[in-house]
This record gives structure tokens, C-alpha cells and sequence, in this order.
């Protein structure tokens, strides 16, 4: 059977293909984009102050919190990319305020506890064949995940999750966050050629009264490869790919003209 172009998956997409698989199709397979919201764009802002902010320790540089600060300030009000300010309920002066102090608190109070030895580190693309001429290539960079050394010296995978709900009653959720962390385990042990420990989220909780913590250490990589109990989510997405199909969900909470690209040409949401 000859082999079809892979279907290349970003580690960060991997939730949204079980979520709503026809949304996923339009996004990534078709090229239908949206811009993001003003909270989105808030996240990414603050994971590059911090990622400098780390990057600097790292690499012994005198970088100060303050002039981190620097970078989220240059980054929210000058965003590389379309920004749909009306989206969220949120205002861009609110969301410095909400940035600046999370930005400090992660400086000052999160990432002493951690023993970073890589910040944005490069993955190669990682190819798995199938069968049924059928190859997934995962795909994605570690922009806002850390790696971490844990006190038995073995490597973590530390992800940094904005949102204004990552904290749930003072518990920080890992709900859903498995698909993602383990791609980036199963892509940093083949570019590395170490097995990982596992997966930690850090959170950092962008609503108007913000909260930060990070998780429990968890298997994100058995979710993705499967055990004797249960195939794994490259098993179940290359019999999705085999058929062709990309069922709808209606159910979605992201169902819905704000946060689907798709909305306006799905059959399905009526």
C-alpha cells in the first residue's frame, strides 16, 4: 500500500482533534484561521516575559525581573499577529495590570523552585508509522514549556498554562493537558534520547483576582501510547485519519462562532 503524506500534529492540537475533530480539519488540515482574543494573546505575552526571564538564568545572563517585564509590555501592545480585541470581556489596561503581577509573581515565587536545563528547547519532528500507509508526524515547539530537573535527576516536562480557569478551588487542573505534555515527552526522549519522568503543570491564572500553582507530577506520556488496557490517543487518531472522517461536536464547549473558525460553514451546530 503506498504511504500517504503524513498527517503532521502539533503537540498543542491534540485535544482539539478529540474534541471536535471537524473544527481540528478546518484549522489545521484546511488552513481556516481565527484570531485570537485578547486573554489568548495576554498568555502568550506573558510566556515570553517569563521564557526571556528563564532563558537569561539559564544561560547566566543579568536579566532583571523588571526588565523581563520589558518584554511582556513590548509583546502585548505589539502583538506579531491579528488580535480580535472585542472578543473577550477583558480591556487591554486590565489585562497589563493582570500580566505585570502574574509576570512578577512568576519570577519571584515560581521559578525559584525550579532547576530548569532547558527553556524553549528545539524538538525534531517525530514520524510513527501507522500502518495501513498511514504516518503520523508530530510536530511543535516547547515556546512555553520548561524542562526540569526533579530531585532524583531525571527530566520533567514543566508547562506553563495561562487562562482565567487553570485553577479550580486552589487546585491547579491537569484535566485534558495529557494529549499535549505527552507529545512533548515522547519528542523530547527521541531528540534527547532520554526517557522523561513525566509532566507538571505550572499555572499562572489570568482572571481579575489572579492565582498561580503548580500541579502534581503526572503520566502524560500513556495517554498518547496506551497500555494493555486502552490503545492511545496515535492509535485512535490514525483510524480517524484512515477513514477520512472528521466527526463534529456540537457538544463542544468551543462550539461556537467565537471560538470556531469553521462556524459559519458547519452543517452541524444547529
Amino acid at each position: 500500500m503506498t504511504t500517504r503524506e503524513p498527517y503532521t500534529v502539533r503537540a498543542s492540537s491534540w485535544a482539539s482533534v478529540f474534541d471536535c475533530a471537524f473544527k481540528w480539519e478546518g484549522e489545521h488540515l484546511l488552513g481556516i484561521k481565527k484570531p485570537a482574543g485578547l486573554r489568548a494573546h495576554l498568555g502568550t505575552s506573558i510566556h515570553a516575559s517569563t521564557a526571556a526571564y528563564d532563558l537569561a538564568k539559564l544561560e547566566g545572563s543579568a536579566l532583571t525581573v523588571d526588565d523581563a517585564a520589558g518584554v511582556f509590555v513590548e509583546s502585548l501592545h505589539k502583538p506579531d499577529r491579528e488580535v480580535d480585541y472585542d472578543q473577550d470581556n477583558l480591556d487591554l489596561r486590565t489585562a497589563e495590570r493582570i500580566g505585570l503581577t502574574l509576570h512578577t509573581t512568576y519570577c519571584l515565587d515560581i521559578a525559584p523552585q525550579f532547576n530548569y536545563v532547558a527553556v524553549e528547547a528545539k524538538l525534531q519532528p517525530m514520524e510513527i508509522d501507522c500502518g495501513g500507509g498511514i504516518v503520523i508526524r508530530l510536530t511543535g515547539s516547547m515556546d512555553r514549556a520548561r524542562v526540569t530537573e526533579s530531585f532524583s535527576g531525571q527530566h520533567l516536562i514543566s508547562d506553563l498554562k495561562t487562562g482565567s480557569r487553570v485553577i479550580s478551588d486552589g487546585v491547579v487542573s491537569i484535566k485534558g493537558r495529557s494529549p499535549q505534555l505527552g507529545t512533548y515527552q515522547l519528542m523530547y526522549e527521541q531528540s534527547e534520547g532520554i526517557t522523561t519522568e513525566g509532566a507538571q503543570i505550572i499555572a499562572l491564572q489570568t482572571s481579575k483576582t489572579t492565582a498561580s500553582g503548580v500541579s502534581k507530577v503526572f503520566d502524560a506520556k500513556r495517554v498518547m501510547v496506551g497500555d494493555e488496557n486502552a490503545p492511545g490517543l496515535i492509535e485512535i487518531a490514525a483510524q480517524m485519519f484512515r477513514s477520512g472522517l472528521f466527526p463534529p461536536n456540537p457538544s463542544s464547549h468551543l462550539c461556537s462562532e467565537k471560538y470556531c473558525a469553521r462556524w459559519s460553514t458547519c452543517p452541524y451546530h444547529e
